[in-house]
């Protein structure tokens, strides 16, 4: 049951203070996130339904490709890192036990995961493997900014391919890359995948899914046929494309990214297997990873108003958020009453306010939270036998009262027949 009188959802009328962002500001108004320290968010009932939301999607998606779900550490030996030469990053922090042996906390798992296959696989039949997980990830960020677009500690979908040759990594990462295309069109995001810089991660090849807004740190040149992220072209906003065009720059927010590491993990750690012919090879490997944060930060940059969060239905927290504008008992109260248990039977998500509140206060918060469906339960519709229903990315509609519970589940549907 989620009836906003026993529901945790501390909305505010007021921005924090130190808001840099759209998303910022409105998860912390709509009661989606509070900060605990420096980079340090704690997602909140409502918000913490939409995150579980993107996973979904993320898990379903790497499923359907053959990738298979693990659960790795976020302590980890530091022996691993060293071997692979990336103990030095600065943003990693680290530690030691109450014996003095070096830890880390780990920003991505590469070096895990390589030493358990470099444990476990030993044959050419042993591949092609897809490993993935969900996991929280560490980061000493210098600068934490803008709500959960930069941050310390955030949760990351980290997967993982194993392939005998270049060839099927070729098609491992194919795979990967059709299936975040699948995952941020669910998610209803606009979005690139864009030429980038390997960086800290090494390989051969990379690229980033970038979703354009105004607060993405991350600059995209784009031309006609052409995109990549600024920092891996020289190419600036006027220069002509190299398919023809004029090069335009436009901010954006990194989702996720894709690498072709090749062997640069595998043969630090020892991860070999034997070929059809006896002889040992180092496993080549790639690397996927996608922000679910970013992607909730991103659905709100794309889709916010004036008034508040619109969500992709795919994300919202809730389908319907139910107003009852009654005060105390009486016919509305027992209208809105049975139109929730009407719709929570038949499936639907529900959201009920059926706080002791002005009309006000409850319409506000309904348009800052953003679900794809309000309806209003109040005297004056009932006098005229309709529940008010409001799409919150399109029109009005009056439902006639018995029919109300059916009519609103067509509308989220796309339709009102």
């Amino acid at each position: 049951m989620t009836r906003l009188s026993q529901a945790f959802l501390p909305t505010l009328k007021d921005p924090p203070s130190d808001a840099e962002a759209v998303s910022h500001m409105l998860m912390v108004r709509a009661g989606l996130i509070r900060r605990l320290g420096a980079g340090l968010w704690t997602w909140l009932p409502a918000g913490w339904r939409v995150l579980r939301k993107v996973e979904a999607i993320v898990r379903e998606e790497m499923e359907a490709i053959g990738c298979q779900e693990m659960l790795m550490p976020v302590l980890q030996p530091a022996e691993p890192w060293q071997k692979t030469g990336r103990y030095g990053i600065e943003e990693m922090f680290k530690l030691s036990d109450r014996k003095g042996s070096p830890l880390v906390l780990a920003m991505t798992h590469e070096e895990s995961i390589t030493t358990h296959v470099a444990q476990e696989v030993r044959s050419y039949r042993d591949l092609p493997l897809m490993l993935f997980h969900i996991q929280t990830k560490e980061r000493d960020e210098p600068r934490p900014r803008a709500g959960v677009l930069r941050t310390r500690e955030f949760t990351m979908k980290d997967a993982y391919s194993f392939d005998r040759d270049e060839e099927g990594l070729a098609r491992s990462y194919e795979l990967q890359s059709e299936a975040y295309a699948r995952i941020l069109d669910r998610c209803g995001l606009r979005w690139y995948r864009v030429e980038s810089d390997v960086g800290m991660m090494g390989g051969s090849e990379a690229h980033e899914y970038m979703a354009p807004c105004a607060a993405g740190e991350d600059a995209v040149a784009l031309a006609p046929d052409f995109a990549a992220n600024v920092e891996a072209t020289e190419l600036r906003a006027g220069d002509p494309g190299p398919n023809g065009g004029t090069v335009e720059v436009e901010p954006a927010i990194e989702v996720g990214n894709i690498f072709k590491l090749g062997t640069r993990y595998s043969e630090p750690l020892g991860a070999t297997f034997l070929d059809e012919s006896g002889v040992e090879r180092p496993v080549v490997m790639g690397c996927y990873g996608i922000g679910p944060a970013r992607i909730v930060a991103a659905a709100i940059e794309q889709g916010a108003d004036e008034r508040g969060i619109v969500w992709p239905a795919s994300l919202a927290p809730w389908d319907i958020h139910l107003v009852s504008l009654a005060k105390g008992e009486g016919e509305e109260r027992t209208a809105a009453d049975a139109l929730y248990a009407e719709l929570r039977d038949a499936g639907a998500e529900v959201l009920y306010d059926d706080r002791d509140a002005g009309p006000g206060e409850k319409l506000t918060d309904a348009e800052l939270l953003g679900c794809p469906l309000r309806l209003v339960v109040g005297r004056r519709g009932l006098e005229r036998g309709v529940v008010e229903a409001g799409e919150r990315a399109g029109g009005e509609h009056e439902l006639p009262r018995e029919e109300a519970g059916a009519r609103a589940l067509a509308l989220l549907q796309g339709g009102d027949d």
